[in-house]
């Protein structure tokens, strides 16, 4: 958990509350309707964008820890 909170920003669980949040006052509000599949799929957008967004981190992380064990073994 410690790791994902590193690679989440606070305005990305701000987005995901926030998304969860209106999802939820629209099943209230509007039942489950044609429209539901609506708010659900903007929901489930913002989850992948976030999940790409973590994804990206892990891989800029791990190039630059093996761009740092190239640029050591050059430097020997």
């Amino acid at each position: 958990m410690a790791s994902m909170r590193k690679h989440i920003d606070g305005g990305s669980l701000v987005v995901i509350g926030t998304t969860f949040g209106l999802f939820v006052i629209a099943l209230f509000v509007k039942g489950f309707s044609h429209e539901m599949l609506l708010e659900a799929g903007v929901f489930l957008v913002s989850v992948k964008l976030i999940i790409m967004s973590y994804k990206n981190a892990l891989l800029a992380e791990r190039l630059k820890d093996r761009l740092d064990e190239i640029h050591g073994s050059l430097r020997r």
